[in-house]
């Protein structure tokens, strides 16, 4: 392609140097696993928030962060986030990073695979949807939607098996209070028997808050937090996991990463990391 899309982003090689020991090795010759490497990365205000609000869409990320985000999403074979995130985006979940599939480069080589945690089938994918565009145009891929529901609507399921995604059913348990739980165990499992050797868990607050709970930490094999210089204030979609208490009850940190670094990055500042084994 000689002329990208205008919406093309330039993630220079000078700045991608310092995420390679944070990222899914390229090696081949690496051990398969029965489950992905899973990156999970957000951007959050100084108070810890994703959005001003559920369901608000609230840009934090700087410019150099946000071509970050995308050079990320080509080094992973899928990204996944929550249909609340879905509904309120109504997102691309493809990398415009120049030089990949519908950026410069062909086919759809370094265009993740969408995953969208989706209990009970209630995000209305439709032929209009951004996600769908893309994948006609071969700028991204169409998204895989995984599900607790075995009907989930035929309008729905045929215009995505028709852009090439599809549904995957899993058991979703479901707590007195009617909250969905996710074994996330049993998702990664079945996402690397799709052949997805690598994932890229971007959001939204429930999903992330999941995650950073200490039985689901083993699961996490890097963590990369861009933080931007701003508050959003109270009331907004915050990240924090449940609290954490010891034999004795007392409340002890429900989560903390080993091997930081912190990159200055634009006005923005990135955190790597991984959890303490």
């Amino acid at each position: 392609m000689s002329n990208p899309p205008s919406d093309t982003l330039d993630f220079p090689d000078s700045d991608r140097q310092f995420l390679e020991p944070h990222l899914p090795p390229q090696d081949a010759a690496v051990p398969t696993s029965a489950r992905p490497f899973v990156t999970l990365t957000f951007a959050t205000s100084l108070d810890s928030s994703l959005a001003l609000s559920p369901g608000t869409r609230t840009v934090l990320s700087g410019p150099q962060s946000k071509a970050m985000t995308h050079y990320l999403r080509s080094r992973h074979d899928a990204i996944l986030i929550g249909v609340g995130t879905a509904v309120a985006d109504n997102p691309g979940l493809n990398c415009r990073v120049h030089g990949v599939g519908g950026y410069g480069g062909s086919g759809l080589q370094g265009q993740p695979r969408p995953i969208i945690i989706d209990p009970t089938a209630r995000w209305e994918l439709k032929k209009e949807s951004k996600i769908l565009q893309l994948a006609r145009e071969g700028r991204g891929r169409a998204p895989y939607i995984v599900t607790g529901t075995r009907s989930p609507p035929p309008a729905t399921k045929a215009v995505l098996e028709k852009h090439g995604g599809k549904y995957i059913w899993m058991d979703v348990a479901t707590t007195e209070s009617g909250e969905h739980r996710i074994d996330w165990e049993v998702v990664l499992r079945q996402l690397r028997e799709e052949d997805l050797h690598s994932v890229m868990i971007e959001g939204g607050g429930s999903i992330i808050n999941s995650l950073l709970a200490p039985a689901c930490q083993n699961l996490v094999d890097s963590v990369i937090v861009t933080i931007a210089p701003t508050w959003l204030g109270q009331g907004g979609v915050v990240v924090s996991p449940e609290r954490t208490r010891d034999q004795a009850g007392a409340v002890v940190p429900a989560s903390r990463l080993t091997g930081v670094k912190w990159y200055p990055f634009g006005e923005d500042v990135v955190l790597c990391g991984r959890f303490k084994a």
